[in-house]
């Protein structure tokens, strides 16, 4: 347990920040489950506004830091790729 007064203070924050940091990780993994369900149904048109929303909501936590950019166009890549292979004009 921090003693100093500058410990706590970090501490504080460090409590703060984490609960941020989660709350937008939990909103990404929310969304991506949307994306996949509607990529399931076979719903084209509702996939490809939540392929909007999702690529938004990555590459915003992305520039706060709360995911690295690699990671961030990593997922971004694969909601791409699941979403070009569903929905393939063959």
């Amino acid at each position: 347990m921090a003693t100093h007064k500058d410990a706590l203070k970090r501490q504080r924050q460090n409590v703060k920040r984490n609960a941020r940091n989660r709350y937008y990780i939990k909103g990404m993994r929310f969304l991506n489950k949307e994306f996949y369900a509607a990529l399931e149904s076979g719903n084209e048109e509702e996939a490809s506004t939540l392929l909007k929303r999702n690529v938004k909501h990555i590459q915003r936590i992305a520039g706060k830091g709360i995911i690295h950019s690699n990671q961030s166009d990593r997922r971004c890549s694969r909601l791409h790729k699941a979403f070009n292979r569903t929905f393939a004009k063959a």
